[in-house]
């Protein structure tokens, strides 16, 4: 049985070759926050009626309490252009000579997912040994999977390893689903020795490719590590996930993606950027220094479903300062349609509730990620069909602040979400094959702001409603295209 999978490296495509230099002109925009935040503050200084109903209040506080994200989003953005105009500053992308890579790609080894599975490793084998003479990829699954028998043909490549997880393994505090996944692999690779500085594990999903860009930004990274004084190395650092149009089922659920990306080069920049990751991190592209990753491991107990974010505000306690961000892309796949989409959003609330509930991590590193969640998971009862509806239904439809000073706060953090589905529209257009947005793309993105907050803050209520209701959790994954 053929993998597909190429046993040589190969030369890179001229698509890459055009993507790494689109990629090397690329800068978050201003105007696309700039305009829309002036239309809101002249169209809301001028129609402001002064108004302290019930109503009033309650909008004055939930439509002004995702300013606190909106700020470090903006800093996050503001970073980037930093340091961009500091590029001619940075050492140029080489090879990593002295350390090791382990990319690790757990799946669950599902016939619906093994090609987006095979697409990714084949991306790996592929791009990353130009840059990473010392790698492997490690592809961890479960014994007994649906593909396992595809999945093992993949380890016919030199550099892919399958690792199966037993079945009757068990964590000792009980950990299950991916983290528990991850925590075998730890446990294997302290136990062959491979727990050292100079290895580095590049955590991946599934259905998650990566360029010869990416190869090169991960580089540069980690040679600055070993350039670096022993007490000012970073251990942990994230890139940004895209979704190229190719790679997407759905242009729906696509443009409704948009602002993925964006968050990357927002909060996370902000915040794994400088140090301390209590926005959390996600699973794609995350790498971690193997010895680092021993002492923290995965085993966060059976309510853990959100392990990436888990493992970053532990980081935070025991490693303050030591993370980064860098200016590198994964290439990953929007869910397959709507249903997938807000089942995706439901587990990740679940599981992000219960970490801001998690009083083993102390509040000073998980109250901004409990503020962001909070914003989230009250989405459907702010948005503004439903404050129009309250409206009418009490004979109020006066929706302004308490105050008119309010409306800068409200002005800034519309114009941000704005800024988001533009700017990620934009990333996510810029790693597709034409490298730019259909004439179309951006007035639909515009327009159906309104449907996805819809649908973000249906996913985000339901995964809190359930863990009010203390339901089972479970790690769903959705099926993965090709």
């Amino acid at each position: 049985m053929s993998t597909g999978i190429a046993e040589s490296p190969q030369a890179p495509s001229r698509h890459s070759v055009r993507l790494a230099c689109r990629i090397g002109s690329w800068k978050p925009g201003i105007a696309s926050f700039l305009i829309p935040l002036t239309l809101l503050l002249v169209l809301g200084m001028w129609f402001y009626s002064p108004s302290s109903t019930p109503l009033s209040w309650v909008l004055t506080i939930v439509w002004s309490l995702p300013i606190v994200g909106t700020l470090v989003g903006i800093q996050g953005a503001l970073l980037i252009r930093r340091r961009a105009r500091r590029g001619d500053e940075a050492a140029p992308a080489a090879p990593a000579h002295e350390d090791f890579l382990i990319a690790l790609v757990p799946t669950i080894g599902r016939n619906d997912t093994y090609p987006a599975l095979e697409r990714s490793v084949r991306s790996y084998v592929d791009h990353l040994p130009a840059y990473f003479p010392h790698m492997r990829v490690d592809v961890l699954t479960e014994e007994g999977c649906e593909a396992a028998e595809q999945i093992a043909a993949l380890a016919r490549h030199p550099l892919v390893r399958v690792v199966t997880v037993p079945k009757a393994y068990r964590t000792p505090n009980g950990t299950r689903f991916k983290a528990r996944a991850n925590h075998y692999s730890h446990e294997l690779r302290i136990a062959e020795g491979e727990a050292l500085d100079h290895v580095w594990v590049l955590h991946m999903d599934d259905d998650t490719g990566v360029g010869t860009d990416t190869a090169a930004a991960l580089a540069q990274f980690i040679n600055r590590q070993r350039r670096a004084h022993p007490d000012e190395a970073k251990h942990m650092a994230q890139g940004i996930l895209t979704y190229p149009r190719e790679n997407a089922v759905s242009l729906f659920t696509w443009l409704a993606d948009a602002v993925r990306p964006a968050d990357d080069i927002a909060r996370f920049r902000a915040l794994t950027g400088t140090g301390t990751p209590a926005a959390g991190v996600h699973g794609e592209l995350l790498v971690l220094r193997a010895s680092i990753e021993a002492t923290i491991g995965w085993d966060f107990g059976p309510k853990a479903i959100v392990e990436d974010a888990q493992l970053a505000l532990t980081f935070c306690r025991r490693y303050p300062g030591r993370s980064d961000w860098f200016n590198g892309r994964c290439y990953g796949a929007s869910p397959a349609g709507v249903r997938d989409f807000v089942k995706q959003r439901e587990r990740w609330a679940w599981g992000l509730v219960a970490l801001c509930f998690n009083r083993t991590i102390p509040l000073r590193y998980r109250w901004f990620l409990s503020v962001c969640v909070a914003t989230w998971i009250l989405g459907p009862l702010q948005h503004i069909a439903v404050v129009l509806a309250v409206g009418w239904c009490i004979g109020d439809m006066n929706t302004s602040p308490v105050a008119q000073s309010v409306i800068i706060l409200w002005s800034v953090n519309f114009a941000y979400v704005i800024w988001t589905y533009w700017e990620g529209l934009r990333l996510n257009a810029l790693v597709s094959k034409t490298g730019r947005r259909k004439w179309w793309e951006p007035v639909a993105v515009l327009a159906l702001i309104p449907v996805f907050s819809v649908l973000e803050g249906v996913g985000g209520l339901r995964g809190f409603l359930k863990f009010a209701r203390r339901e089972e959790n479970q790690f769903v994954v959705i099926a993965k295209p090709a």
